[in-house]
Order: structure tokens, then sequence, then C-alpha cells
């Protein structure tokens, strides 16, 4: 007797349909292990890309500061520069003005000026012409005025004359001496 309409057929372990379904299960577990190898590699290199990037940055930081001290030597040449150029203008202007000041009849020999005094020496036809002429203009302008005269053979006279600038005190000082 038979109870089946078809042939029996030998009974398999896993079926087809079991075959397909561990087959999807596979490729989305390769699927799966794959992405995470691949972000994986991927955070790896980012984690040694972010190393470099904060080397290279240190060593930009360490440059950086480097090239800033630099521009500060840089500022403070120019400013140096800068202050030699002003002085050495004013000093020009100084010196012109002197020469501007010492009249036609009276021969400097020799001139020293430091920042607060002036030393004169100088040939002059009589004391009352270097007194008119250059003597009242350095009173003026410094504070002390002191001056020697020394006859010399041609009847002319020499002169040392020696003027100071006082920081406190604006009065003229006077000192003729001959």
């Amino acid at each position: 007797m038979k109870y089946s309409f078809i042939t029996p057929r030998p009974k398999r372990f896993i079926s087809g349909e079991m075959r397909l379904s561990f087959f999807f299960f596979a490729v989305s577990i390769a699927m799966v292990v794959g992405a995470y190898l691949f972000l994986l590699y991927k955070t790896i290199h980012f984690k040694d890309e972010h190393a470099s990037f904060s080397q290279t940055t240190k060593d930009l930081e360490a440059s950086t500061d480097v090239l800033e001290k630099k521009i500060g030597v840089i500022d403070a040449e120019v400013k140096m520069h800068e202050q030699i150029a002003t002085d050495n203008t004013v000093l020009k202007e100084s010196i012109r003005n002197l020469f501007d000041l010492v009249p036609d009849q009276i021969t400097l020999t020799r001139a020293e000026l430091d920042e607060k005094s002036l030393i004169l020496y100088g040939i002059t036809p009589t004391k009352d012409t270097y007194n008119f002429m250059l003597q009242a203009p350095l009173k003026s302008i410094f504070s002390r005025t002191y001056t020697s005269f020394y006859p010399i053979e041609n009847g002319w006279y020499s002169f040392v004359s020696s003027n100071y600038l006082d920081d406190e005190t604006n009065t003229t000082d006077e000192g003729d001496e001959e």
C-alpha cells in the first residue's frame, strides 16, 4: 500500500532553502567583517595621519616662534637704524646751524660737539667782534658760556669758547676771561 502520490526523495540534513539562507548569512557576515576591517584600517590610517599632522603642527609652531624672535630682532634693528638716522639728521642740522651762526670775520679752527656742550677754537680780529657777533647768539642757546682770549702776533686773538647746556636751569652765566 502506498500512501504517497510521489516517489519519496531522500531527505538531506540541510535543505536547499537552508543552504540559500546560510549563503546569504555568510555573505552578510563577510560584508560586515569586511566593513569592520576597512573601517579599522581607515581608523589606523587616520590616527597615523593625525600623529603626522600633530608633529607637523609642532614643527611649524616651533619655526613660527623662531621667526617671531627673528622678526623681533629685525624690528629692534630697524628702530635702532631709524634712531641713528634721526640722530644723524639732527646732528647734521646742528652742525649746519653752527656754521651758519659763525660770522665771516671769525675763523673756526676746531669745534667739539657733545650732547650738552660745544667747545669752539678759533681766531677773531677783535674781542668785540667775537662778543657781538658770536657770543651773543651762543649765550641765547647755551646755559653757561665761558670764553678765553689769547693774543697772537698779527694783533688778532685766538679764543676758546666753552658752552654748556644745563638740564635744570636756562640761565646764562657770564664768564669772560682774558
